[in-house]
């Protein structure tokens, strides 16, 4: 399994990348910062597990198998997302997660985490879990993955950005974090200020509670770009804030979540 996502990473390195959660920058940010706040022996049990390879070096497998020609990883797209109404209330979003069927972002984290503190799974499905759990935690943070479904998380909302066509999902994904033109590691710096109370507040709550205020800055994003909307500075501007605030809840929360797992 580490030959095989090593060999996903040299691929992603030599082809373009087509449209993903957060794009390739995005993932490796959340993973980044992530490992920066994981305990030592958290540490130690993700280095027994994905060996030479970083977290970040890794955060972008599950979204590049899915170009693999032999289909061995189909079963895994619906992994990513999982879309609501819009403008529902808590009560209402529970109802609907609750009732989810079939695999999804949701109950798929929820079994990654359960995989990763079985102490005698097997390390090829440890280094699946924990690549997969990584990448997750990214997407839930990408609020047009807790999107809606008519536009399949705002991938049928043309838009233009700075005059290049686009849509409202590509623009989340990937083109507003590389307007900042900062490397994943200067991105890192630059958000990872938070001191211990801001960080432990961050990491209160439970998947569901993220989900949630995920989906909530989704409304807000889809009520701030109508379709057709030529975007530049001005949005920027806008939802530059909430960006950066979900890239850095999706890595505090990741290590969290591993920090409990290897306590």
């Amino acid at each position: 399994m580490r030959k095989k996502i090593f060999a996903g990473l040299l691929i992603a390195f030599l082809f373009p990348v087509a449209t993903f959660a957060w794009g390739p920058n995005g993932h490796r940010i959340v993973a980044e910062i992530a490992w920066l706040h994981l305990t030592h022996k958290a540490k130690k049990a993700v280095v027994n597990i994905l060996g030479p390879q970083s977290m970040a070096m890794v955060a972008n497998w599950p979204d590049f198998i899915k170009s693999d020609t032999t289909h061995k990883y189909d079963h895994t797209n619906q992994w990513h997302y999982l879309d609501f109404p819009a403008n529902i209330d808590r009560a209402t979003f529970d109802q609907l997660l609750n009732a989810a069927t079939g695999e999804n972002l949701y109950s798929q984290t929820q079994a990654m985490i359960n995989n990763l503190k079985n102490r005698s799974l097997p390390k090829e499905q440890q280094v699946f879990s924990l690549t997969f759990l990584i990448h997750m935690l990214g997407d839930m943070h990408q609020p047009l993955h807790v999107g809606r479904d008519e536009d399949m998380g705002g991938n049928k909302i043309n838009v233009t950005w700075f005059n290049t066509p686009s849509n409202l999902h590509r623009v989340w994904d990937e083109q507003l974090i590389d307007f900042q033109q900062l490397s994943y590691t200067e991105y890192v710096k630059a958000l990872d200020i938070a001191d211990k109370t801001a960080i432990k507040d961050i990491q209160k709550g439970s998947i569901a509670d993220w989900m949630f205020e995920s989906h909530l800055l989704s409304d807000k994003v889809y009520a701030g770009t109508k379709p057709d909307s030529k975007l530049s500075y001005r949005y920027n501007y806008v939802f530059v804030n909430d960006l950066n605030q979900q890239l850095l809840k999706g890595g505090l929360r990741l290590a969290a979540i591993l920090n409990s797992i290897y306590k």
